[in-house]
């Protein structure tokens, strides 16, 4: 079997190595320069900026496909677990140490809300139930067939699946700064806490039982590991070569064409690329024309969009922890401009990655390493960032000075940021959307974009836009959906 895979984001290389493990020739095809699709790395002057996924969680995931190989994934990198998972700061400035310590977290929420200690614990059993059937069960089950999302509907709506995230959290807690805090898991994979299934309230599980770890060196390091994997047991790595048409005769994909010229033949496609440009842009939009599948494709609504400002700093900033999230004063009136009336808003939540708070290498020393990812509309917003983005930059550094940087500003040494026109144009997502659709209902499991085409043989889908969804757990296993349908 000769297979290529197009993009090369975690869903791609793991696709990539899960069908080489099968015996399948493999040719894995990116565009850029550099492996990692939204996990590439930046690098400028000394600093290492992480492009993307900051969060390490179920490293079982990363490791076992050093384990297909009978590889030691101790030889190609190297996790560590965090003691502090995030730090939430709120508008008053109180802050919240969130981690897998359950009596710092009681002592906490108590210090919040004593009566909201037993709705959290009842909460947390709830969310077991959820991702033992969410995660652990369907994660890796193919949903191509309808029947097969009828034979689960009983269970999902015992687990309250037809809620919202924030309302499932929202019936255990009391506190609206807990309820925050509890319902955010959604924003990590794109969605929005009050429209996005409460199968998603699995997150909070799955962070608690594996923890929440970082790869030394940088997530980059990991993407590092992996090539090195994939050219120790034979897979051909192609890089700066766009896929600019996928090769079809009645429907059955027969192979790839790159930078306009190249055609290579191959029996199966499998895209890491966005569902919806691959339909888009790469296929002959003549055989596309299924009259479900379009009402589908049409009816999809995108995930938000990301401002993502990346700044080193000559001060090092020593209170600053690992991981941060800071609210801002509104939460579900902000979420509403951002997702479904699509404007910019001051009053904005963010959150701030520190990789130096673990790893001194991320930095020239005495310098410090941040990135700051900021929730924004998606470009169906028609906002103009050669305008806006210096802006944005502004009233982010104006935040993060007020809320725990002091003279910030006067200390920053390197910078720049990326906005959903770089998703968009780079990346080829739908609308520079940074987590491809929403994790609603409506478009999780079988109402996603299929792993599997709906419309053309031997074509099949890795990553963020198809199941189980968006997150590194979710791509990694969307291509485990791979060795069942492949």
């Amino acid at each position: 079997m000769n297979s290529i895979v197009i993009g090369s984001g975690f869903g791609g290389i793991a696709a990539a190595l899960r069908l080489r493990a099968k015996g399948h020739e493999v040719t894995l095809i990116e565009k850029h320069p550099d492996l990692g699709g939204r996990a590439r790395v930046f690098k400028k002057n000394g600093f290492t900026f992480d492009g993307g996924p900051t969060v390490i969680t179920a490293p079982y995931l990363i490791e076992e496909l050093f384990d297909l190989f009978k590889k030691n994934p101790k030889d190609y990198i190297k996790l560590t677990s965090l003691k502090i998972w995030y730090q939430f700061i709120f508008e008053d400035k109180t802050k919240f140490d969130y981690s897998g310590n359950e009596i710092e977290m009681k002592n906490q929420i108590k210090k919040i809300s004593i009566e909201d200690v037993k709705g959290y614990e009842r909460l947390v059993d709830f969310t077991k139930k959820i991702f033992d059937k969410g995660f652990t069960e369907l994660a890796d089950v193919p949903f191509d067939k309808p029947f097969l999302m009828m034979q689960q509907l009983p269970s999902l709506l015992k687990l309250k699946s037809y809620k919202s995230v924030y309302s499932l959290v929202s019936s255990y807690i009391q506190s609206e700064k807990l309820r925050r805090m509890l319902s955010m898991h959604p924003l990590l994979v794109g969605g929005n806490p009050f429209s996005t299934t409460s199968i998603y309230g699995l997150i909070l599980y799955l962070e608690k039982k594996w923890g929440i770890h970082y790869s030394m060196g940088g997530t980059g390091n990991i993407i590092k590991g992996y090539e090195k994997l994939m050219n120790d047991v034979g897979i051909k790595i192609l890089k700066e070569s766009e896929v600019t048409k996928i090769i079809s005769k009645n429907n059955k994909i027969s192979g790839v064409q790159i930078n306009n010229q190249i055609n290579i033949d191959a029996d199966n496609v499998i895209c890491n690329a966005d569902p919806p440009a691959v339909y888009e842009k790469l296929l002959n939009q003549n055989n596309n024309n299924s009259l479900l599948f379009n009402w589908k494709k049409k009816r999809m609504e995108y995930s938000m969009g990301l401002f993502v400002y990346y700044f080193g700093t000559k001060k090092i900033y020593e209170n600053v922890e690992h991981h941060t999230i800071k609210f801002g004063n509104k939460y579900k009136e902000h979420l509403d401009d951002i997702f479904n009336k699509k404007r910019l808003n001051k009053d904005i939540s963010y959150y701030l990655h520190r990789p130096t708070a673990t790893d001194k290498s991320m930095a020239p020393e005495g310098n410090d390493c941040f990135y700051v990812l900021v929730p924004v509309p998606n470009n169906q917003s028609k906002i103009d960032w050669a305008i806006e983005g210096e802006k944005m930059k502004k009233l982010v550094i104006d935040k993060m000075e007020k809320d725990l940087m002091p003279d910030l500003r006067e200390n920053i040494v390197e910078d720049f940021y990326l906005t959903p026109d770089y998703f968009e144009k780079d990346l080829n997502t739908k609308y520079g959307s940074g987590f491809s659709i929403q994790p609603k209902f409506t478009q999780s499991a079988y109402f996603r974009f299929h792993n599997k085409s709906e419309v053309y043989d031997g074509l099949y889908f890795v990553g963020a836009g198809t199941h189980p969804g968006a997150g590194v757990p979710g791509v990694l296993s969307s291509a485990k959906v791979l060795d069942k349908i492949i």
